[in-house]
């Protein structure tokens, strides 16, 4: 498994080199788990039995062993996956590494480097308070390539000050995309907490079109979910609205942390109800639990 300081994903060079460096160090530790041969590349030899077709032979090893032995492949689906990648201005927190944005954006260029691998094919929405970028959902090298060029140039910009639409955006998607599709998302979902209906509908909303949907809940989990600031007064300053509150944590941490579950419970109930995978992705724990799910969710659909 390759590490990364978040900090310095900007400094490391080339998006697709990092991506290709994250999915290989992820496979080679996958040995020989569920999830082994998951490519439609050459997976491994088995006898051959009679009868079949001879297609798939390798004779060269018949040439050495005097035996019939098959190349395994594993079968093309033709997934078709976009990629939703929330870009507002909450996902630069915290502000020093960019880091929700910057995990964001490795985790997408890692799961598009996979699609392409396996003939898949890939499309890239960016969003905030509108749909800023959306590319069509294609297999070849060089729309992959165009896929890393976008996201590349969100993790270069110059940060902005835009709020969130999650709802709004999700049912948009739903109401463009006309074949069945895999629909990954990567947001911190915080879009007015209190009005979670309106949230709750769009995700319906796709699950109304018949697209498979997995949810990366992108947080800081120490300081975002658990609020864990040392004793001292603070002043939060909203990166969406810049509203700024001069307070001691101590003080609001149990209300707060009480409001944020109540609505992550309310989330993670009606996501179990429309059947989308929800998985917790805190930067601090890496990229495994991404791409475990990840494949896990394509191993279903098949």
């Amino acid at each position: 498994m390759l590490e990364l300081d978040l900090s310095k994903i900007r400094e490391y060079g080339r998006l697709d080199f990092l991506a290709k460096q994250l999915v290989e160090g992820f496979i080679t530790g996958l040995h020989k788990s569920p999830f082994h041969g998951f490519s439609v590349e050459f997976a491994e030899h088995r006898l051959y039995n009679a009868g079949e077709s001879t297609r798939h032979i390798d004779w060269k090893v018949f040439g050495k062993t005097d035996k019939l032995f098959v190349k395994n492949y594993e079968e093309e689906t033709n997934l078709r996956c976009h990629l939703l990648l929330d870009v507002s201005s909450s996902m630069y927190y915290p502000q020093k590494s960019r880091g929700k944005l910057a995990f964001s954006v490795l985790a997408a260029a890692a799961l598009a480097n996979m699609l392409q691998r396996q003939r898949d094919a890939v499309g890239l929405v960016t969003f905030s308070d509108r749909i800023e970028t959306q590319t069509e959902c294609r297999s070849t090298t060089t729309h992959l390539q165009k896929v890393f060029y976008e996201l590349e140039q969100v993790l270069n910009r110059e940060k902005r000050n835009q709020a969130t639409a999650v709802a709004d955006t999700l049912h948009l998607i739903a109401d463009k995309i006309h074949t069945r599709s895999l629909v990954v998302i990567f947001s911190d979902m915080f879009e007015d907490v209190e009005n979670s209906e309106k949230l709750f509908s769009a995700l319906q909303h796709l699950k109304h079109k018949k697209h498979e949907v997995l949810l990366f809940h992108v947080t800081e989990k120490k300081t975002e979910m658990a609020f864990e600031f040392a004793d001292g007064p603070y002043e939060f300053i909203d990166l969406e609205t810049h509203e700024k509150l001069r307070l001691q944590p101590a003080d609001v941490r149990q209300r707060y942390i009480r409001a944020l579950d109540t609505f992550y419970h309310e989330l993670l109930i009606k996501c179990g109800q429309y059947k989308i995978d929800f998985i917790e992705a805190d930067i601090e724990k890496g990229f495994d639990p991404v791409m475990s799910s990840f494949l896990a969710k394509r191993a279903k659909m098949r």
